[in-house]
């Protein structure tokens, strides 16, 4: 593992599920399907479903493509083996074309790959596919190096108490009803101001709510008027969207070495705003804000 992630925590809450956000969650060009079974992974969930989850319950994460044959191959053997195993550990699957930021994060160098964790640290991992008596025995060696040290019980049929208004708020935004859910997450931060997910939940939700009312050709209009700052702005929720994320970055650090006094507040303003977007670990904002810093000062 060359890139260790977050801890557990609320520091991904807010992070934007750019594949989802513009229905790319598509099916593979060349035809080929996702593994069946496990949860398929992006921005917005790995939290939950990879770091929360494997401090319950052991989680296998498959990093997949629709272009190796041998990933959904490899996928399918693990989905039914955690059939088998009946919920004693959890499947995830990332396809590395729709998520690849979710795929940095595992500092993988091949697909298939595939990453066990356990308490939200990496336990251990393979690359490529293997045969299904030894993935078997893998899998047997994971439930045994965990047995009894995680809050979860892979015997138990009941699944954690979820808030059934966190629920609804959640379904809202997957199904793109950006109003709706972010009436949903208001209504939870009025009952619980320190919210972390409700937090970054509405920060995704006015993100989404503008970037995808702007106009497709923004990028090219702000390109012919670097100083203007509203087309500055859109053009960097148009290349967020599209997971542009260090171009948008750099667009409105420009701006700020070219303004000053209300119009350098305004863009820097607008800036720490995406930075909010994502995981504050990750190394593009991380270096983002150190470029911020250099420009203002």
């Amino acid at each position: 593992m060359t890139r260790p992630r977050p801890q557990i925590g609320p520091a991904l809450a807010g992070a934007v599920d750019l594949s989802g956000l513009k229905q790319r969650a598509q099916q593979p060009a060349d035809g080929a399907t996702a593994p069946s079974g496990g949860v398929e992974v992006t921005e917005a969930n790995f939290e939950a479903e990879v770091l929360v989850r494997s401090g319950q319950l052991p989680v296998v994460v498959v990093l997949w493509s629709p272009r190796s044959d041998a990933s959904v191959q490899l996928g399918e053997v693990l989905a039914a083996l955690a059939a088998d195993d009946n919920g004693k550990w959890s499947l995830a699957t990332v396809n590395v074309d729709v998520v690849p930021r979710v795929a940095q994060m595992f500092g993988i160098e091949a697909v298939p790959t595939v990453v066990a964790l356990a308490g939200g640290q990496p336990l251990a991992s393979f690359q490529g596919m293997q045969p299904p008596e030894q993935l078997r025995r893998w899998v047997d060696s994971l439930l045994q190096a965990t047995a009894g040290k995680l809050s979860g019980s892979g015997d138990s049929e009941e699944e954690a108490a979820v808030d059934p208004a966190l629920e609804q708020a959640r379904d809202l935004l997957e199904s793109g009803d950006f109003a709706a859910a972010a009436a949903a997450y208001q209504a939870i931060l009025e009952a619980d101001p320190q919210h972390a997910e409700a937090k970054g939940a509405l920060r995704q939700i006015t993100f989404l709510q503008r970037a995808t009312e702007q106009r497709p050709d923004a990028v090219a209009v702000a390109d012919a008027a670097p100083d203007d700052i509203e087309a500055a702005f859109a053009a960097a929720d148009v290349q967020i969207l599209n997971q542009d994320v260090v171009p948008a970055f750099d667009r409105l650090i420009a701006l700020v070495r070219k303004t000053s006094d209300d119009e350098r507040t305004k863009v820097r303003t607008r800036l720490i705003e995406l930075f909010e977007l994502f995981d504050p670990a990750d190394p593009d904002v991380i270096t983002g804000r150190r470029n911020l810093a250099n420009a203002l000062y």
